[in-house]
């Protein structure tokens, strides 16, 4: 009698025995390189956004992302473990550095010697608002300042006296 060989059904087809000899049929791969590749593309793009979330976020600064926000004035008030505080915009920021540029500084003056008992003790102390780069060494009007001496820094509201005394000083100077 003759061997007929008829199709076996698709589920028993992977293996089955012809003649003594195992034969296995090769099992189709549905772009398994691609899916490989990305599900790659996927863990590196959540690993990115969790390093840069990370970074901005915290005080972990992985990525050495600029932390400044852009805020309605752009001026920030910068505290100084000194004591001093600079205002200005903050051009950048990183674990290590701040840049700040458009500096003004307060300057606190009284008077050495009063005119009498009872004024020297209601003495006045006049506080001024000071544009950097008019000082007798001749600065540029930028700032690199050591992070580890900065305490904190806070933007400026819109309505903020030292906003306002340093849009009178530059609208008076754009004039001279």
């Amino acid at each position: 009698m003759p061997d007929i060989k008829r199709p076996m059904p698709v589920n028993q087809a992977e293996n089955y025995e012809s003649e003594g000899v195992m034969v296995q049929t090769p099992k189709k791969s549905k772009g398994g390189a691609l899916k490989v590749i990305l599900i790659i593309i996927i863990i590196a793009v959540i690993l990115l956004v969790g390093l840069y979330l990370i970074s901005k976020y915290t005080s972990l600064n992985v990525l050495n992302v600029n932390k400044t926000s852009a805020n309605a004035t752009g001026w920030n008030a910068v505290f100084l473990s000194n004591g001093q505080v600079y205002f200005g915009k903050i051009e950048s920021q990183n674990s290590d550095t701040l840049v700040l540029s458009s500096i003004y500084y307060l300057q606190v003056t009284s008077q050495i010697q009063p005119a009498d008992q009872a004024a020297q003790q209601q003495q006045q102390q006049n506080v001024s608002l000071v544009k950097l780069g008019n000082e007798l060494h001749g600065p540029k009007d930028s700032m690199r300042i050591n992070m580890a001496h900065v305490l904190f820094t806070e933007e400026l509201k819109p309505d903020s006296k030292v906003v306002d005394a340093v849009m009178r000083y530059v609208s008076e100077n754009k004039t001279k």
